[in-house]
């Protein structure tokens, strides 16, 4: 049972760097330090946001509007800091 905690914690990982990713790359895009119009470039983001924008706009769904912020990945990445803390907690119950 433990293997299979360590490997939800593994998924929980993963999902937040892939968020800390998209932040990091939208700034990069923003400030025009990259350019979509690179190829590798536009093929990561493209990738990205077909991951993210389905959680991204059920989040948004629930906020209210801040004009240009948007603070959706801000909100995910607390949800799953808050998973892995109540996983953590919780994880005597399972084994």
């Amino acid at each position: 049972m433990l293997s299979l905690l360590q490997i939800v914690y593994l998924i929980i990982d993963v999902a937040w760097f892939i968020v800390i990713a998209h932040v990091i790359l939208s700034w990069l895009i923003n400030f025009q330090v990259l350019n979509l119009r690179q190829p590798l470039v536009a093929q990561i983001w493209d990738g990205l946001n077909r991951l993210l924008e389905p959680v991204y706009s059920r989040i948004r769904a629930f906020l209210p509007s801040m004009g240009g912020l948007d603070l959706s990945p801000l909100i995910l990445l607390l949800a799953l800091y808050a998973l892995r803390i109540v996983i953590a907690n919780n994880m005597s119950a399972f084994l």
